[in-house]
């Protein structure tokens, strides 16, 4: 695979284009944005620090979507970001209509890419972009898990005093307050984390997970984009890499965790074409009853979506 577009040049895209390069794994990145002089600014400024990091990754801004043409992957962060006192869920209105009419465009011109989603809220956007795209399903999935695992392992990191890079860590459910870290998945080289932190503490740690963006909102005045563009840039590199690594995704379920129909974070085998598998993992009553409850919010909010006769 040599091509990737990342669709929107804000915060989120440009990081996420910027990072990637950095890992010097595709040929060329084709930054999308209607402005198209901003993205065109965005990639000559990446492109000029390839010197200095020594990268040979190529960078194109543009406004074009013909400049897509025959992308491998395609990752979709168009939309407008949350503000103070705004949910994920209040973004759905606008941002469907975006990621919708997105993905029918780079489809004009790339037949079979596979498209990360990181558009907020994730799961239905993710479930939009399935159902305008008609691609196999293991094509079409969302960046979240990554971003969400990742915060909850730095909040970890800071409480015990460790290094970030010995934390591993399960989370499922919605992109949101309905997300399910799983402590007893969660392990520091190896030892669970439960040996290590107190009870009181890891569960102040998962609360604070669940609310992660948010946080960061109230603080920025708007979303985060640093470790969601990174976490995009890391699906992509081990799809380019084929590497067959296992990440928390929001995928589209047909039957596991006993859902169907629904897109969900749950961990799955990330390779050359996409999903390569959704592994299942033997969850217990109390765990299992928290995803039953997220998955039961991004269903009410799918209804949403399908009220709303987009496509």
């Amino acid at each position: 695979m040599s091509k990737v577009t990342v669709v929107g040049a804000g915060n989120v895209g440009a990081t996420c284009a910027n990072v990637l390069a950095h890992k010097d794994v595709v040929k060329e990145i084709v930054l999308l944005d209607i402005k198209g002089d901003f993205a065109r600014g965005k990639a000559l400024d990446s492109w000029q620090q390839a010197p200095i990091d020594y990268y040979s990754t190529s960078i194109k801004g543009t406004a074009d979507y013909a400049d897509t043409a025959n992308s491998d992957i395609v990752v979709i962060t168009a939309g407008i970001p949350r503000r103070p006192g705004m949910s994920r869920d209040d973004l759905i209105s606008s941002n469907a209509k975006i990621v919708t009419s997105v993905t029918k465009s780079i489809l004009e011109h790339s037949p079979n890419p596979i498209i990360i989603i990181v558009s907020n809220p994730l799961d239905v956007m993710t479930y939009a972009a399935d159902k305008a795209s008609g691609l196999d399903s293991s094509r079409v999935f969302g960046m979240a898990g990554i971003l969400d695992t990742a915060r909850y392992r730095a909040f970890l990191a800071s409480a015990l005093n460790i290094s970030p890079k010995d934390f591993q860590a399960v989370l499922m459910g919605g992109h949101g307050d309905t997300m399910v870290p799983l402590p007893r998945y969660t392990t520091v080289a190896g030892i669970p984390v439960t040996e290590l932190i107190d009870e009181e503490t890891l569960d102040a740690i998962v609360e604070r997970t669940k609310k992660g963006g948010g946080e960061l909102v109230k603080l920025m005045g708007t979303s985060a984009w640093y470790a969601p563009g990174a976490a995009a840039a890391q699906m992509v590199a081990t799809i380019v890499r084929d590497e067959n690594r296992v990440f928390p995704c929001c995928a589209l379920l047909s039957g596991q965790y006993g859902l169907k129909d629904l897109f969900l974070g749950v961990p799955v085998k990330l390779g050359k074409n996409g999903i390569e598998q959704i592994i299942e993992l033997q969850l217990n009553e109390d765990e299992m009853a928290l995803l039953n409850k997220s998955a039961d919010h991004v269903t009410k909010v799918m209804g949403v979506f399908n009220d709303m006769n987009v496509l």
